[in-house]
């Protein structure tokens, strides 16, 4: 489990918020990006994927 919360410059898709909660938790990156489209069906999504690639810093 990394120790920081960072969007990787690799590895990612979009943003990288989805990599960066994976590092971080020591999960998939697939388990966490499909999660990311099941809270996007509830509406949820999208606005926390948005609120967390501006809150989440980019690795040096």
């Amino acid at each position: 489990m990394a120790s920081t919360l960072v969007r990787p410059r690799s590895g990612k898709v979009l943003a990288g918020v989805c990599a960066a909660l994976a590092d971080r938790f020591g999960l998939s990156r697939g388990v966490m990006r499909l999660a990311f489209v099941l809270f996007g069906l509830f509406g949820v999504g999208e606005l926390a994927y948005i609120v967390l690639w501006v809150l989440i810093p980019k690795a040096p």
